[in-house]
């Protein structure tokens, strides 16, 4: 997160949900694991309900293939219509994409976080902004290049 202490809110608040939940934990996998995953949803859980104007500006980077810059800037989206489109990406591309445009973290990171390859995580975040891209330009008959 870019405020620290947004950062340090969703910390806690996922602290809170782990100790609401210990009860709930089976010992069938790691225990570091099932925190992960805690945080991770609340941290994904807190993006998802952020609003800021130009939120969807931030998501490609700018250095696509798929679309121009300025083809961004004009895109007739609401915020909600791009929160809805990242909620329905498929889960282990929303998790990389959100990992990745949100909390700035490198392919490394959220490949040792999620326990997948580097090239893994790079495929997801490629494939989760090709899914976005095209339902965005869809709205306006945009072509993909």
């Amino acid at each position: 997160m870019k405020n620290e202490d947004d950062a340090k809110d969703v910390f806690q608040e996922a602290f809170v949900i782990v100790f609401q939940k210990i009860s709930q934990y089976k010992f069938e996998g790691s225990f570091e694991g099932w925190l992960k995953r805690i945080f991770i949803n609340k941290l994904i859980e807190t993006l998802n309900k952020k609003k800021k104007e130009s939120f969807f500006l931030d998501v490609f980077d700018p250095d696509t293939d798929f679309v121009e810059e300025e083809e961004l800037e004009t895109l007739p989206i609401e915020q909600e219509k791009l929160l809805e489109y990242i909620r329905d990406l498929p889960d282990q591309y929303r998790t990389v994409f959100n990992l990745y445009v949100f909390e700035k973290m490198k392919h490394r990171e959220i490949a040792e976080l999620l326990n997948i390859s580097e090239g893994t995580s790079k495929s997801n975040l490629n494939r989760a902004k090709h899914i976005l891209q095209k339902k965005i330009l869809s709205i306006k008959n945009f072509k993909i290049a």
